[in-house]
């Protein structure tokens, strides 16, 4: 086994930066690959007008990949924010509004899973009410995401980048999959895998693997200590993800680490082009 044995889907909102949104599907179909995935686009417009989607759309459609992962409105991220739908006011009002936005963006182009970013904590704010918040938010976001046959995604991030994210844990994000599932009733909540960021929480990524793998629904990765491509730090990724297929998870792998000093067309020398 080992990583050609994979399917990767590369996240442009990490990779292919250095060019305009528009042109990114190309230079992924162009470096080999036929799916990507993205962060929401429009980091201070919950609702962008409809052009702006119908160009992203008819981008992806026109460089022939597809698009396989999509986050609902996260504030400003990259940048200090991490998810939206945990904080009062405004910012949670603006995650509800994008909520059918990006699933209608998703269904439109064929897009199964939606990524839900928890947000920080709030000095001032008692966590249990931004709980009970993220709860009530996230309810509508699986329905919106049943709606269209799509999965919620759930992640966690890492303590030492993400110091006000409560879910910093592979266990704290499947205690929320858990509630939401419990919530609706669709069972259509996954915990999104991130090894890097459960790399950099120290965890046991073997057991991770073996205990929640059946409640996965997506993969990114990402090498570790750097954030950089495979092969740059010190995981061992293609066992990790050999592993995973072992432990019954047939989906994607989300490529989501940073291309390093040169052009990102570059940073996929780890994986030879027939696997891609």
């Amino acid at each position: 086994m080992g990583f050609a044995d994979q399917r990767f889907t590369v996240n442009l909102s990490i990779l292919f930066t250095e060019l305009p949104l528009l042109r990114r599907p190309a230079a992924a179909a162009e470096a080999g690959f036929g799916a990507v995935e993205l962060w929401w686009p429009w980091v201070d417009s919950p609702v962008p007008p409809r052009s702006e989607l119908d160009a992203l759309r008819t981008a992806i459609e026109d460089a022939g990949v597809r698009l396989t992962g999509l986050n609902f409105y996260a504030g400003q991220l990259p940048g200090p924010d991490r998810g939206a739908l945990s904080v009062p006011g405004e910012e949670s009002a603006r995650f509800r509004a994008n909520v059918e936005v990006a699933a209608g963006f998703a269904e439109s182009l064929g897009c199964r899973a939606l990524n839900a970013l928890y947000g920080n904590r709030v000095d001032g704010v008692d966590p249990a009410e931004q709980d009970a918040l993220a709860l009530e938010n996230l309810v509508l976001a699986a329905r919106a995401a049943d709606r269209i046959g799509a999965v919620l995604l759930i992640e966690a991030l890492n303590r030492p980048e993400s110091p006000r994210y409560p879910l910093v844990s592979a266990p704290a994000a499947a205690g929320v999959v858990d509630r939401v599932n419990a919530a609706t009733g669709l069972d259509n909540a996954r915990f999104l895998m991130d090894l890097y960021h459960l790399a950099m929480n120290g965890e046991d990524l073997p057991a991770v693997i073996d205990r929640f793998a059946d409640r996965t629904g997506h993969v990114q990765i990402a090498d570790s200590p750097g954030r950089g491509a495979p092969g740059t730090g010190s995981l061992p990724l293609e066992d990790l993800l050999d592993r995973l297929r072992k432990a019954g998870y047939d989906g994607r792998v989300g490529l989501e680490y940073k291309p390093g000093d040169g052009p990102s067309a570059k940073a996929f020398d780890w994986l030879p082009q027939e696997a891609r």
